[in-house]
């Protein structure tokens, strides 16, 4: 059976918002529909939702799911890290297309630090991440693969991501099989576990799906 990865990772949308309009985003069109705040480009910090960290069943959150690392204050960033450091039961991942622009320093246990890259071209973003965030662990997200990638270097990192555009959007780009497969391929040599995201099934064979987490995450 394949698993969703929202039923294991759960997005906790501290901060809503983000400049860097990608053709493809989900959060800026649901922001939008649903009147969540008046400006998707001007992100704002929920600082009253720092106390669902305190919940005592153990959490793997996801921060980034309706903004960008990047584009987060420092004052927000390092209130979160604080609450992060009391709340060693949980992990935290953090998400950007934006690494050259961060500047931290942060080496908790729980704190998951990521870059997303769709294509070839971005594939740069991955050393840059590493080079501006000093952390445990590193995570990489292949979504929306829009083209097959090539050869990646994953020297470092501890968990890949890979999933395709969902959606109707204008200029939807399907993930191929390949493209995905390539890149689970790559992560194999290297020991990495590989989540194939759901929305792959039927570009890849529900038997060929690799959907694994990482130790640290006690899944």
């Amino acid at each position: 059976m394949v698993t969703k990865i929202k039923d294991k990772i759960k997005n906790l949308n501290i901060v809503i918002g983000c400049p860097i309009g990608c053709r493809y985003c989900y959060a800026r069109n649901n922001c939008r529909r649903f009147h969540i705040t008046e400006d998707f480009s001007k992100p704002e910090f929920f600082e009253s939702k720092l106390r669902l960290f305190d919940a005592k069943k153990p959490g793997i959150f996801l921060l980034t799911g309706m903004s960008d690392l990047a584009y987060w204050r420092e004052e927000w960033m390092q209130k979160v890290f604080e609450k992060a450091a009391a709340t060693p039961q949980n992990t935290y991942l953090f998400l950007t297309k934006r690494p050259e622009r961060l500047h931290i320093d942060v080496p908790l246990e729980n704190l998951w630090f990521g870059v997303t890259v769709t294509q070839a071209a971005e594939r740069g973003r991955i050393q840059a991440l590493k080079n501006n965030v000093k952390a445990r662990h590193y995570h990489v997200t292949f979504e929306p693969l829009s083209d097959g990638v090539g050869k990646v270097d994953l020297s470092g990192i501890d968990w890949v991501v890979v999933g395709t555009e969902t959606g109707s959007c204008k200029g939807k780009i399907s993930t191929e099989k390949s493209w995905a497969e390539g890149l689970a391929a790559q992560a194999a040599e290297k020991n990495i576990p590989v989540f194939m995201k759901e929305d792959l099934c039927g570009i890849v064979p529900e038997s060929k799906m690799i959907q694994q987490f990482p130790e640290e995450f006690g899944l």
